[in-house]
């Protein structure tokens, strides 16, 4: 049956051919009032919704179909998580779509109040040349604290290093080997870390919690001349108190990218021209559209096909420190899962997933489920989670075993899958992730899998591929990359291909006769 999805934001065209490409129906609601969208909810089977979009327990009693609701970005607070779990309903995000973007846009905040570059420019454009006006200060040297050491923070982290920078933080859910790997000396408390800092940036989630955590106290807890920064959410600084110390001088410049109310063309700050405003430009790059875009449609496909959501906030949920570590390479092995059960064209009695390099020691329970939700039959069987995956294992006499090496090769890492002795193995390439197999049935190679493959292993000798070409060219169908592996002990080679156009049963026929062939698999992903 097809799926119906409700988009409530622009998504960019990827992720939208994404969701048709499985069989989804895709409508538009942009920006709907809070009765239209209850109005329209009702047959919907899938949610994606803009961050001004509030899902509440109003209108998920409305939802009677909906079974996901995906944030095409990292925060999810415009979402009643609670209500959604009563109901069954998972939440999931895109949570590492964005972090390069809102890190890099964090470190222009910080550059740009360091230097007063904004008014600097604004002098320039009026025509005036006041360079005595706008003396700055280094970074090198100087003591950042990082509020929120997750995903952004630990990138702000490594980036503020780059530039020489002493850096403290405070945050209760990081742990004392995160905070030694990022070089972040951890405090507890708040104090020690306002007296301290030159600068300050924030990167926690609005909660009732962190809302106002930054008021007029804690402003006269820090060092004269400071400079704060928040591209994480409106509403952590209490804007009105902080307007009175950046009047009094006592902060020296302040950087916000968010705000509590959205759009925001007025607040206290505006007066101030070393008050940086921008308007929540950290996601807006067009990498991270694309990243939030085709990820959220990923993770909506998996879940309507009940599949492992990984980046579901709720109903089990990864810990953040697991998904930073192997949640890139979920996709990677969800394919080599759906690869390996075309080859076996069965259900496997033996599975081993052995993870190299960087992600040796990370934990493997994820990718496993990954393998299995990818398809190690041809019919599903089971609703796998990192939490589930070895008791649904088990009920179907899947015996699983992991592994990890630290040597992954000549790549950073990999993840190698063997079932019933059908090997792949694949790694990942670019800040896209893009999943690229490096082996398979123990023959190298490197490509990076089309939605439709085929796998040819025969006894090399020379014109067989001029023979491939001319068939599937007969046959309409384009060979659009192509890899060969070779076993020089036995004389065999390993060709993959992807191709496009139809290449159906009677073209493979053709293929095994007029080749001598030890093995022909078309592949489907």
């Amino acid at each position: 049956m097809t799926k119906k999805i409700l988009v409530t934001e622009d998504l960019v065209q990827e992720g939208i051919d994404l969701l048709r490409e499985h069989g989804c129906t895709v409508d538009f609601l942009i920006d709907p009032t809070a009765d239209e969208l209850a109005g329209a909810i009702a047959p919907y089977d899938g949610l994606i919704v803009h961050p001004n979009t509030v899902v509440d327990a109003a209108l998920l009693a409305a939802a009677e179909n909906l079974k996901i609701i995906g944030r095409a970005g990292v925060t999810v607070d415009n979402i009643d998580i609670d209500a959604a779990s009563e109901r069954g309903i998972i939440v999931c995000n895109a949570p590492n779509s964005n972090v390069i973007s809102a890190a890099e846009h964090t470190m222009a905040l910080l550059l740009s109040a360091a230097r007063r570059i904004p008014e600097a420019s604004a002098s320039m454009h009026a025509g005036q040349w006041r360079r005595a006006d706008f003396m700055g200060s280094e970074l090198y040297g100087k003591t950042l604290a990082i509020f929120g050491l997750g995903r952004v923070g630990g990138l702000v982290a490594e980036r503020a290093a780059a530039f020489g920078m002493s850096l403290i933080g405070h945050d209760p859910y990081c742990s004392p080997e995160r905070a030694l790997h990022l070089g972040v000396t951890l405090y507890d408390d708040l104090a020690p870390v306002l007296a301290q800092a030159d600068f300050i940036t924030v990167h926690l989630p609005r909660t009732v919690g962190t809302r106002g955590m930054f008021g007029a106290d804690e402003f006269a807890a820090m060092k004269d001349g400071v400079v704060l920064v928040n591209a994480a959410r409106g509403g952590i600084f209490d804007v009105a108190a902080l307007a009175d110390f950046v009047a009094a001088g006592k902060v020296a410049a302040v950087a916000l990218d968010s705000f509590e109310e959205e759009p925001c063309t007025a607040s206290p700050l505006h007066e101030f021209p070393n008050a940086i405003l921008t308007p929540h430009l950290s996601p807006m790059t067009h990498e991270a559209q694309r990243r939030a875009s085709t990820q959220i449609a990923e993770a909506v496909v998996a879940g309507l096909a009940g599949g492992m959501v990984a980046t579901a906030v709720n109903l089990s949920p990864l810990p953040p420190e697991v998904l930073d570590a192997v949640g890139p390479y979920v996709p990677a092995c969800r394919m080599m899962g759906t690869m390996v059960s075309q080859i076996l064209g069965r259900t496997p009695k033996s599975l081993k997933v052995e993870l190299a390099g960087a992600i040796c020691d990370a934990d493997p329970a994820p990718l496993v489920a990954a393998v299995l939700d990818g398809g190690l039959s041809y019919r599903r069987i089971g609703s796998f989670t990192a939490a589930n995956a070895d008791a649904v294992a088990a009920r179907h006499g899947i015996a699983l075993t992991t592994s990890a090496v630290r040597d992954a090769q000549e790549y950073a890492s990999s993840v190698r899958l063997t079932a019933d002795g059908i090997e792949v193995g694949a790694t990942l390439f670019g800040t896209e992730h893009t999943p690229r197999i490096i082996s398979l049935l123990d023959y190298k190679i490197d490509i990076a899998p089309a939605r439709c493959s085929l796998v040819f292993e025969y006894v090399d000798a020379p014109g067989r591929i001029g023979t491939i070409g001319t068939i599937l060219g007969e046959a309409g169908a384009n060979i659009t990359t192509m890899q060969i592996g070779t076993k020089p002990e036995d004389s065999c080679a390993l060709v993959y291909m992807n191709v496009e156009g139809d290449v159906d049963g009677a073209v493979l026929d053709r293929l095994r006769e007029a080749i001598d062939l030890r093995n022909l698999w078309k592949i489907i992903l």
